[in-house]
């Protein structure tokens, strides 16, 4: 247990930092609404055309945001394959390359489908 205490301590300063944040923001941030924050924001929604609940998000966001997340996953499992590369061996690159083959093929199904273009 002793090994694993610096990650918990961590783990806690960053829940704790997270909580400290969204506290103060709601207790000393604006509640008006004005001009600005009635105009289109990135995404390109109006939201004063919308009513809160009704608002649905283009399906398209989703998929850029999982594209994300899978090349971050693939990226973090990059790092230490090419660190420790010298040692792992050939079945080491034969794995990586049918897994980095699986993301692109992944990654060329949204791009077909027309995932990554924006109207």
């Amino acid at each position: 247990m002793n090994v694993y205490t610096p990650i918990l301590v961590l783990g806690a300063i960053a829940a704790g930092f997270a909580v400290v944040s969204v506290g103060i923001a709601l207790v000393i941030g604006p509640r008006r609404f004005n001009r600005a924050k009635l105009e289109a924001y990135e995404c390109g929604i109006e939201p004063a055309r919308q009513p809160m609940g009704a608002a649905r998000f283009p399906v398209k966001f989703y998929l850029t945001a999982m594209l994300f997340i899978v090349f971050d996953i693939e990226i973090v499992f990059l790092y230490p394959w090419a660190v420790s590369f010298g040692q792992l061996g050939m079945f080491a690159l034969v794995e990586m390359l049918l897994f980095m083959a699986t993301v692109f093929v992944a990654y060329a199904y949204v791009w077909r489908r027309g995932g990554l273009e924006w109207d």
